[in-house]
């Protein structure tokens, strides 16, 4: 096989970084073009509006999960020796991480994703805050705050193995995980041909979904080959660790060999820069005053830590874990999902209703509100 060949050649740890590159750079391309993002979608769901966020969200979940259980049930992907199956998890680093996430995406607008996706196209507000995001999630880490991180996670912890699998202990099997992924891309494939999404959304989307299982069959085909074993863990797309870890390499690691992390980072950054300049959407934009700035900075730092606490971020937990049905990635899903819905309906949902409604007599009805959302 060629692959094979050129990967002994170049070596495990250097085919691994270009592996990164690359499949970031199509995840970056295609979450830039379909706008996916999180926070939008919990906005959608939270707020019953029908914009299409929440349809895009679910094309790029529903294909991580259908291909990368497709892949595992062929034999193609062997996950079963992955941090996120195979190692001791914390539920309640899922629960508490995954909802200190959820709150900071709210009040930095994006998730840490979305911040390097949009820090691609000049966005100087997800620029800084991306800077942060990475110096709290190394933090959290191995620096101050790892001492807290760990107390967290200690609270409630539980056995790697079948203990974590969620195909096992439901025994849906793999035929019951493809029937769940299959339900939830044919419910997309609705609501997005009855709210119109465009095509770059749904198909983008898709791709997005797709660099997810393809991060799954390729770290697990290097590691197959046994060659430098410790270089080759099995994993899939996340930027919680990855972005600590190039923080990491540029600061005072340079020297550390290469690895699917060091790779994926300027890969969604190249990929998200070149689609935004393919279609005439680079433009820089700043903060609008020290109120914005101080929520965007501490919505980072909430990320960075929670994500480090959850063991992932809204891709790492919410597309890669949940692909393979790991129960801690599930519960940190949830958790972001409730706290983000919970932030924003306190924060701005109804400041934005208060700002909307007119004045009016008090003899007259009140108009209806717009459902309408902009991001």
């Amino acid at each position: 096989m060629f692959i094979d060949g050129w990967i002994e050649s170049v070596g495990q740890a250097r085919a691994l970084a270009f592996g990164g590159v690359a499949i970031g750079f199509v995840f970056g391309f295609f979450a830039q073009r379909s706008r996916f993002c999180l926070r939008s979608a919990t906005i959608e769901f939270s707020r019953g509006l029908r914009g299409g966020k929440l349809t895009v969200w679910l094309f790029a979940f529903a294909s991580a999960l259908l291909v990368t259980q497709g892949l595992v049930a062929l034999g193609w992907a062997d996950v079963s020796s992955a941090r996120q199956l195979a190692s001791r998890g914390s539920l309640s680093g899922a629960a508490i991480g995954g909802a200190l996430f959820g709150i900071g995406m709210i009040l930095a607008r994006g998730c840490s994703s979305r911040l390097l996706v949009l820090a691609a196209q000049g966005n100087l507000r997800s620029l800084l805050s991306g800077l942060v995001f990475a110096v709290a999630a190394q933090a959290a880490w191995t620096g101050v705050l790892a001492p807290a991180r760990e107390a967290l996670s200690a609270l409630w912890t539980v056995e790697g193995g079948a203990a974590r699998d969620l195909v096992m202990l439901t025994g849906m099997g793999r035929g019951g995980a493809l029937l769940f992924g299959g339900i939830w891309l044919l419910a997309a494939i609705r609501w997005g041909w009855h709210q119109r999404v465009p095509t770059w959304g749904g198909l983008g989307a898709v791709m997005v979904g797709l660099s997810i299982a393809a991060a799954w069959w390729y770290t697990a085909h290097v590691a197959q080959l046994g060659l430098e074993a410790d270089l080759a863990p099995i994993q899939a797309l996340s930027f919680t660790g990855p972005s600590a870890e190039v923080l990491t390499r540029v600061l005072f690691a340079h020297d550390k060999p290469p690895s699917f992390d060091l790779g994926l980072v300027p890969g969604v950054f190249l990929g998200s820069f070149c689609a935004a300049a393919l279609f005439r959407e680079l433009k820089l934009e700043g903060f609008s005053g020290g109120a914005s700035m101080r929520r965007y900075l501490f919505g980072a730092l909430l990320m960075g830590f929670g994500g480090m606490l959850a063991g992932g971020c809204a891709v790492g937990a919410g597309l890669s874990g949940a692909a393979v049905f790991t129960i801690t990635s599930w519960v940190a899903l949830a958790a972001m999902w409730a706290a983000a819905a919970a932030t924003d309906h306190v924060l701005d949902w109804r400041t934005e209703k208060a700002s909307a409604a007119p004045a009016v007599p008090l003899d007259q009805p009140v108009p209806q509100l717009s459902r309408s959302f902009t991001r």
